[in-house]
């Protein structure tokens, strides 16, 4: 019984008011994605997350020591910028690590780096260095492309269950076309 009062405890006071979705969901719609911010002044940003219910975003960028060198085992700063709050940076607290906005990495080769997120690993994701720098790319409508955003349309559901309707994963492939396409989980 104490087991179980101490994580009700540590649900209410340490795991809710951290989480990225406390607060109501908005009704099911075609999302207008053009009102959320786009991360601007980010050093390194390779992609990011957006969601409803709110503008907050999660950044992705390059983890480089100080002499600019990839660090391998853990290749991605993962990070809020909390637009809806004020505008601070905030890093993702455990739960959210590990079971929504986290990455793990499949395999380290000497010209890319494989790594899944946490919450969806059906889709591989590529770090990669070209002759402009690094890159995260994805397949995109059968295409390989550069990944520049995903947007996560949720309808409800409750704060460890989201109801997610679709998510849309936006990139530019290599004439540079931007191309979009929505996955249904």
């Amino acid at each position: 019984m104490l087991l179980i009062k101490k994580y009700i405890v540590w649900l209410a006071f340490i795991v809710l008011p951290y989480c990225a979705w406390a607060g109501p969901m908005p009704a099911a719609s075609t999302a207008d994605t053009t009102i959320f911010p786009v991360p601007e002044g980010i050093d390194n940003l390779m992609f990011y997350i957006q969601r409803d219910p709110n503008a907050n975003t999660v950044c992705y960028t390059l983890n480089t020591d100080s002499q600019g060198k990839l660090d391998k085992s853990k290749p991605l700063d993962i990070f809020w910028m909390r637009y809806a709050d004020d505008g601070r940076r905030q890093d993702l607290n455990y739960i959210q690590r590990v079971f929504a906005y986290g990455i793990k990495v499949k395999k380290v080769t000497a010209n890319e780096i494989e790594f899944r997120s946490v919450a969806y690993d059906k889709l591989p994701l590529y770090l990669r260095k070209g002759p402009s720098g690094y890159h995260v790319q994805t397949r995109i409508a059968g295409e390989m492309c550069v990944l520049k955003r995903i947007y996560v349309r949720i309808d409800g559901g409750s704060l460890f269950s989201p109801n997610v309707l679709y998510v849309q994963i936006e990139g530019v492939n290599r004439q540079g076309k931007a191309k979009v396409e929505q996955i249904k989980p």
